[in-house]
C-alpha cells in the first residue's frame, strides 16, 4: 500500500516522512481544497529527503474551468515544480460541460513529463465517471484521486470498487477524501486500493504571546487568526497502522 499525504507546509512533509508515509502532495491553502504552493515552498520541501513531493498546479479555489490567463499560470508553476525538483504534478481542467479538458490537460501531460501526473478530484466534478475514466487513459495520467463522487470515500465506495475493477493495470485509482482511522480499514477491504491519500490535520494552538482578537485578516468566513491546523505524524502513524492490521 503507497500512503499520500496531502499537506501544506514543509513541516507537513517531516511529519509525512517521519511517519512512514511514502510520499505527499504539497498544497497551499487547504481551505480552498488546495491551490499551487510558492516556489519557496517548493524549494524548501525538496530538502526533506526521502519521501516523494507530487506539487498541485491549481491558481485558484472553485471550479476547475480556467480562463487562458490561468491556464498560462499552470503551465509555469509546472516549470516551476520540475526545476525545483518535484517527483510530479497533479493537475484537473474540466470544461463548461463537465467533462475532462482533453485539449489541455494533453497540453499539460507533455508538459510535465517524464514527471508523474496525478488527475485529482476535479474528476469528483465529471457528468460521468466512466466516461472520465476512459479519457483519463486515452491521455496517459499516471492515477486518478477520487471520492468516489461522494462528500467521502466512504459514501463513495461503490463507485470507487468499480472504478478500480475497470481500470485495471491501465491507470490508478486513489481513493482521497475523509480517510481516517476509523474508515480506512473498512474503504480498503471494500475497495483494495493500490494507494490511499489522507490528511492528517490536528489543531495547534500558535506561538503569538500578544494577541489583537477583534482583528482579522481574513473574511467573515475565516479560520480563527492564531490557532492553526498542522499535520500530526501520531495521526498519520494511526491510520497507517489500522489499514496494516
Amino acid at each position: 500500500m503507497i500512503y499520500e499525504i496531502c499537506v501544506d507546509s514543509v513541516a507537513g512533509v517531516s511529519a509525512a516522512k517521519a511517519a512512514g508515509a511514502h510520499r505527499v502532495e504539497l498544497c497551499g491553502d487547504l481551505l480552498e481544497g488546495g491551490t499551487t504552493p510558492s516556489r519557496g515552498m517548493i524549494r524548501q520541501a525538496r530538502t526533506i529527503a526521502g519521501i516523494g513531493l507530487q506539487v498541485i498546479i491549481r491558481p485558484r479555489g472553485g471550479d476547475f474551468l480556467f480562463d487562458d490567463d490561468e491556464f498560462a499560470v499552470m503551465q509555469g508553476d509546472i516549470e516551476t515544480a520540475r526545476a525545483e525538483g518535484a517527483d510530479g504534478v497533479v493537475i484537473g481542467l474540466l470544461t463548461p460541460e463537465g467533462v475532462i479538458d482533453a485539449a489541455r490537460t494533453r497540453e499539460l501531460i507533455a508538459q510535465a513529463r517524464p514527471l508523474s501526473v496525478t488527475f485529482h478530484r476535479a474528476f469528483d466534478m465529471t457528468r460521468d465517471p466512466f466516461e472520465a475514466l476512459e479519457a483519463l487513459v486515452g491521455l496517459g495520467v499516471d492515477r486518478v484521486l477520487t471520492s468516489g463522487q461522494e462528500a467521502s470515500v466512504l459514501e463513495g465506495l461503490p463507485l470507487i470498487t468499480e472504478l478500480i475493477r475497470r481500470a485495471g493495470d491501465r491507470i490508478i485509482i486513489m481513493p482521497g477524501g475523509g480517510i481516517t482511522k476509523r474508515s480506512v480499514d473498512r474503504i480498503i477491504a471494500a475497495a483494495k486500493p493500490r494507494e490511499i491519500h489522507f490528511a492528517a490535520l490536528e489543531p495547534e494552538a500558535g506561538g503569538m504571546r500578544f494577541r489583537r482578537y477583534h482583528v482579522f485578516m481574513g473574511g467573515e468566513l475565516r479560520a480563527p487568526e492564531y490557532d492553526r491546523l498542522v499535520t500530526s505524524a501520531g495521526s498519520i502513524r494511526s491510520v497507517i497502522a489500522r489499514a496494516s492490521d
